[in-house]
């Protein structure tokens, strides 16, 4: 494997989110447009894209941000929306009863079965009532760093027993949710952006690129047949600075890293990535960058190599034949298997 001094930390665009530039595509003219929402995820989305008009593009992304909407909430597991039930639903009321809901969950949890499988349990939505405890003392040492405080290591034990995703049962036939364990609480934010994503614009049939949060996914490449240029960023610099960019045509890129979402007690910084055998934030990595065509997958599999040492997230991606980078809390960066192929010269 490759190693060198670059850190990869956030994905962001090369390319300009302003402005529009004509490309001729079988005689007709297609102009580049952009749109930028900040409703979808508790995050910015942005996406670019080519077509004949700008009312086309308009009601493309329209349609793309509608259904991510609706996604977003019915994966929140904070709030509740009138005629939804939701995933905080399902935590609230599953243990008692089976609920029925939208397939959109159903088909969230069986893809989350499959990752939770595949990465032997690394990757766990059943994880949610660890995480809601580090969750409470992350919002608090935010509010008060003063005061920060860690979680208590005897309630992570306590509750790191009713975190088993088997559990969760699901009638495909009848749409329903039980959990055979009442105290498990569902939490897919390893997942659910990217899996959102992939669903939202999977049948879309103009050129575009869609950032949500930094989660990058593209429909398929530029109307000239280039493909799309995506930048690592080096996050010891200003935003806009890149070590790495990579190319993409349809797939996604996605990268989990212990740089955005954090707090310090007592000068330590403790990021959101928990380890479920550790119960703490993970170790092994400062950031892991993947591409692989589903942005679902893409989403599942960085937060899977990021808990993981590089030869078992090496096996991983092989199954799914993605390529990723790893960046080492030193600087180092490993590049796994086919990663040259998606570097830009």
């Amino acid at each position: 494997m490759k190693k060198g001094r670059w850190i990869i930390i956030l994905l962001t665009f090369i390319i300009a989110l302003t402005g529009c530039t004509k490309k001729e595509t079988s005689g007709i003219a297609l102009e580049r447009y952009s749109a930028t929402y900040l409703s979808l995820f508790d995050t910015v989305t942005s996406i670019v894209g080519y077509a004949e008009s700008e009312e086309e593009f308009n009601t493309i992304t329209k349609q793309i941000h509608d259904e991510m909407l609706t996604y977003h909430r019915l994966y929140d597991i904070y709030n509740t929306y009138d005629g939804i039930v939701n995933l905080k639903n399902v935590n609230d009321t599953a243990g008692i009863a089976p609920v029925k809901v939208d397939q959109r969950i159903i088909d969230l949890i069986l893809f989350s079965k499959e990752i939770y499988k595949e990465s032997n349990h690394k990757v766990n939505i059943a994880l949610g009532s660890v995480l809601a405890l580090w969750h409470e003392a992350r919002e608090d040492g935010l509010y008060d760093p003063l005061n920060a405080y860690l979680p208590d290591m005897d309630e992570l034990i306590a509750e790191s027993k009713h975190c088993d995703l088997d559990k969760v049962i699901v009638d495909d036939d009848n749409n329903t949710v039980f959990f055979e364990d009442p105290n498990i609480r569902l939490d897919v934010g390893a997942i659910a952006k990217g899996y959102a994503t992939q669903k939202a614009i999977e049948n879309i049939d103009i050129s575009l690129l869609i950032s949500v949060g930094g989660n990058v996914a593209s429909t398929k490449s530029k109307p000239d047949g280039s493909p799309w240029v995506v930048g690592l960023q080096d996050t010891q610099k200003s935003e806009g600075n890149y070590k790495q960019k990579v190319i993409l045509d349809k797939g996604a890129v996605v990268t989990s890293g212990d740089y955005q979402r954090y707090y310090e007690v007592d000068g330590v910084k403790y990021h959101h990535i928990i380890d479920p055998d550790t119960l703490m934030p993970a170790k092994y990595w400062k950031a892991v960058s993947v591409i692989v065509p589903d942005s679902g997958v893409a989403d599942g599999l960085s937060t899977a190599l990021f808990l993981m040492n590089q030869e078992d997230g090496q096996r991983l991606l092989d199954k799914y034949n993605g390529v990723a980078l790893w960046t080492d809390k030193d600087g180092n960066e490993y590049q796994s298997n086919g990663f040259d192929s998606v570097i830009k010269n």
